[in-house]
């Protein structure tokens, strides 16, 4: 089939390889514009365009659809489905309805759960003990399309969401091309998404990564587990060389009572509101992230410190 191709992170080049490995004419690839990062701050292309040059794929990279000529173009690919994954543009109407079969979304939840922007991280943050990938027919709502096909995931109790996105990127590279197959072959079927267990991903706000010691160790170690690797959950505080940041990118739960924010020992084991974190990876400003062994080397955690 002709495909348009939509995607921009990590989470969607995998799925545009599969794609193409299938054999599917992808005539177009739009993924969002070169944005400024690193020191220079020089102009760096997303990961789906970076493969789609690799691959020899023409990329689009409109600021938004809401002008006619983008969307003249866009229906000029007379493209039979666009596959759509973490974008980060809205599609108004004119474009769901441009391709033969209309447009695809993988999406990163078992739907209708976790609707929205930011659905792997709000699994790991809420304990969820299962995810999944679903290819949903796009509609004007958010996420709230018929579905065809699922691939579920299980959470372990220390998954990470850099885990969780992994894994949920790999079957969801496996999924849409099936769906795609059976698309082609008239098979695809959809079912529309329950009403009841409806939940909304919002987007990570920075403030919500600051460690509430307060909080029971659970619900600290959901926390820590779903903002790792990025943006990182963190605690500010000093440890011998002025107040900085510390993000902390792993932890494991274990028994122990005091001061929230208490060290309770020299090797990392930290106070909650209920129970105890033991800290297993951690990350300065500015450095590579480092077990909690090595950072105790550079910032001593004495027993009776606080963290705040």
């Amino acid at each position: 089939m002709r495909v348009v191709f939509m995607g921009t992170p990590d989470f969607a080049a995998p799925l545009l390889e599969h794609i193409v490995a299938d054999g599917h004419e992808v005539v177009a690839v739009y993924t969002r514009a070169p944005a400024p990062a690193g020191r220079g701050m020089a102009l760096k292309p997303s990961p789906v365009h970076r493969l789609a040059e690799r691959l020899s794929l023409p990329v689009f990279t409109p600021n938004s659809f809401k002008n006619e000529e983008t969307l003249r173009v866009f229906a000029s690919h007379r493209a039979d489905v666009a596959v759509v994954a973490a974008y980060g543009l809205i599609l108004p109407q004119a474009a769901l309805d441009a391709p033969r079969f209309g447009c695809l979304n993988l999406h990163g939840s078992l739907l209708p759960r976790w609707r929205g922007a930011a659905p792997i991280q709000r699994a790991v943050m809420a304990g969820d003990a299962e995810s999944g990938v679903m290819v949903m027919k796009m509609e004007a709502g958010l996420d709230t399309g018929p579905v065809a096909a699922t691939a579920r995931v299980p959470i372990g109790p220390d998954t990470t969401c850099g885990e969780l996105h992994d894994a949920l990127a790999a079957a969801g590279a496996e999924q849409m091309p099936k769906a795609l197959r059976d698309l082609e072959r008239g098979a695809l079927v959809f079912t529309p998404q329950p009403e009841q267990g409806v939940t909304y991903a919002q987007k990570i706000d920075k403030g919500e990564g600051r460690i509430d010691w307060r909080r029971p160790a659970r619900a600290i170690h959901d926390l820590v587990r779903g903002l790792s690797p990025f943006p990182g959950a963190f605690f500010e505080s000093d440890l011998g060389h002025g107040v900085e940041r510390v993000k902390v990118l792993r932890t494991k739960l274990e028994e122990g009572r005091g001061a929230p924010g208490e060290a309770l020992d020299d090797r990392g084991l930290v106070a909650c509101g209920e129970g105890a974190l033991r800290l297993i990876e951690l990350q300065r400003g500015g450095k590579a992230p480092m077990p909690i062994d090595e950072f105790l080397r550079g910032r001593p955690l004495p027993r009776g410190k606080a963290l705040t």
